[in-house]
């Protein structure tokens, strides 16, 4: 199995990347979210990846972090959810985002994603419950402090509040703020909105 590769990026053509490994060039087709964040052709880049070997072709996929590689996994374990719509789904939206709608138990998240419908969203959210763990994720901000905004988020989701208020609050709490202040906060702020 190729776990990672680090080499030199030689092009970007989304959703495939061409690494030059010590004179070998690897395709790899990795999510928007990991596109976005690769250096300019011509630069380093290390990549996580997953090798998927079908009887009519070997696929390699890569990522910027283990945690989005883990993520993917999960994803293509579940029935109807094969590479390219796991690829879609990490596309549209990031890791976090992912365990934010599957904690929230959020379909409509997902079906805004190309290639999810109704079914298939349901089926992910089921699904994915259990096998998601919130802590694992990797983002730009600390693991305890993203933790901190779920919390936060969903206690607004379960007091009422829709999803677009309740990302609003969050986004005016400082990001070091204990889960009970900042669920006060966002009261506050969300009662002087109204």
């Amino acid at each position: 199995m190729i776990g990672r590769l680090s080499g030199i990026l030689l092009e970007k053509q989304p959703p495939q990347v061409l690494l030059d490994v010590n004179g070998i060039a690897y395709e790899i087709d990795v999510p928007m979210s990991t596109f976005f964040v690769l250096p300019v052709v011509g630069e380093q880049a290390t990549l996580h990846t997953h090798l998927l070997i079908r009887e009519d072709a070997h696929l390699l996929f890569g990522f910027a972090t283990e945690p989005e590689r883990q993520t993917f996994r999960q994803l293509i374990k579940i029935t109807g959810v094969g590479s390219r719509t796991a690829l879609a789904l990490l596309s549209g939206m990031n890791v976090a985002e992912l365990h934010q709608a599957v904690s929230a138990h959020d379909s409509s998240r997902l079906v805004k994603i190309p290639g999810i419908g109704k079914k298939t969203a349901e089926r992910l959210l089921l699904e994915l419950r259990d096998k998601l763990k919130i802590e694992k994720f990797d983002t730009i901000q600390a693991p305890e402090l993203l933790h901190q905004t779920n919390d936060i988020f969903n206690a607004l989701l379960s007091l009422g509040y829709n999803e677009r208020e309740a990302d609003w609050a969050v986004q005016q709490i400082p990001a070091e703020t204990t889960v009970t202040e900042g669920i006060r906060q966002a009261l506050q702020r969300l009662s002087r909105d109204k």
